[in-house]
């Protein structure tokens, strides 16, 4: 469904609907929400288990109430252009409060912390180069009836993630496990 989305861990974009023996995650996240943050757990557990049988891919769905969500959709895409997406996803979310708090400056501060070209970034972010993919993503998010983050789809199954995080790795488990049972 959509346009391809970016590899979490790499920043390559892909296109799932090329033959794949992986099964497909599509995390729609807004790297401003704490429960976003707070499934981070949930989505290291997953890596861990399945490696890369399973495919984490980063959807953006920034939310109104949080001014600087769609700046920092807008950064997470550089950071795969320079191929840290993962890291720099988590250490954003790791620190939402600062983001909250800083904006803009902040996603550059991390950009630079871990190492990244920081002015790429602010340029990206002047430039605007990546709003046609998280306008996209939120489109798309909006078309399969997401309201809040993190939300999942696994095997063409929707998990709200922003109303209860209970059982909601037991069910991407259950759902990946029968997925991939299928592709042996």
């Amino acid at each position: 469904m959509g346009r391809p989305a970016r590899d979490w861990e790499t920043g390559d974009m892909n296109d799932s609907s090329a033959a794949r023996t992986t099964a497909v995650l599509d995390v729609w996240c807004e790297l401003q929400c704490p429960d976003c943050r707070d499934a981070l757990d949930d989505l290291r557990a997953l890596r861990a288990r399945y490696g890369d049988r399973l495919e984490l891919r980063l959807r953006h769905f920034p939310l109104e109430k949080h001014r600087h969500a769609f700046a920092a959709a807008q950064a997470a895409e550089e950071a795969a252009e320079q191929g840290r997406s993962w890291p720099y996803v988590e250490a954003v979310l790791a620190r939402v409060e600062e983001l909250d708090r800083l904006g803009e400056p902040f996603l550059i501060d991390v950009a630079r912390e871990l190492g990244l070209d920081a002015e790429e970034f602010d340029t990206a972010l002047i430039d605007g180069r990546h709003i046609l993919i998280v306008d996209a993503d939120q489109a798309e998010g909006k078309a399969i009836g997401l309201t809040g983050t993190p939300t999942y789809v696994i095997g063409g199954e929707r998990l709200d993630g922003g109303k209860s995080r209970e059982g909601l790795r037991e069910r991407v488990e259950e759902i990946a496990d029968r997925l991939l049972a299928g592709s042996e």
